[in-house]
């Protein structure tokens, strides 16, 4: 499906970009996957290369169960708690492997088609589309425009969330740790404390 593949990584930053070419996207706690699928094939492949399809069976469900036939999505493998926020412990324990979602905010394979060359802003059109009216297990990333990315971020951390992700929406998906992507954290979260 796709050949020669690496996840883009955000570069950490102190302060929110700010203006038009940048969106901002809630950083949730959990761990970063891409979702293949090719036919009635499904692979949840992690950052580090691990194949954790056996281990996350509803987000391969949700996947099995869309129309489209081959796709690869990006996104962040997560455990909600009853307040609709990731919760890492029960993610990290393993007692909750099926009740695991992702969080999916890119795609970049879609019906043979590779989308990495074309602009953000495009393949989350593209996404939104794929993932509308899908059953639960995956479900689309909310986004905002750059103006509020200050205000997003202070209110993250107000909700103890982990912080925020920025994106440069004119940009194209580039392999690796880039200036496209830029995380700003939240000092306080206990995901700045994490040794694993």
């Amino acid at each position: 499906m796709l050949k020669a593949f690496e996840f883009c990584l955000p570069k950490a930053a102190k302060a929110v970009p700010v203006g038009p070419d940048w969106i901002h996207e809630i950083k949730y706690d959990g761990y970063r996957l891409r979702v293949e699928r090719q036919g009635k094939a499904v692979r949840l492949i992690t950052k580090n290369g691990h194949n954790w399809t056996a281990r996350f069976p509803w987000i391969v469900e949700a996947a099995l169960k869309n129309r489209e036939q081959q796709f690869a999505i990006d996104g962040e493998a997560v455990v909600l708690g009853v307040d609709g926020v990731s919760d890492f412990n029960a993610l990290h324990s393993r007692r909750h492997d099926d009740e695991v979602q992702l969080y999916a905010f890119d795609i970049l394979a879609l019906g043979g088609e590779d989308l990495r060359p074309f602009p953000l802003s495009m393949r989350k059109t593209n996404l939104a589309r794929l993932l509308r009216g899908r059953p639960d297990g995956m479900f689309v990333a909310p986004f905002e425009p750059g103006a509020i990315g200050p205000d997003l971020f202070r209110k993250a951390c107000e909700f103890c969330l982990e912080g925020i992700v920025s994106k440069r929406r004119d940009r194209r998906y580039i392999a690796g740790r880039t200036g496209e992507w830029i995380k700003v954290k939240n000092r306080t979260h206990p995901a700045m404390s994490r040794e694993f």
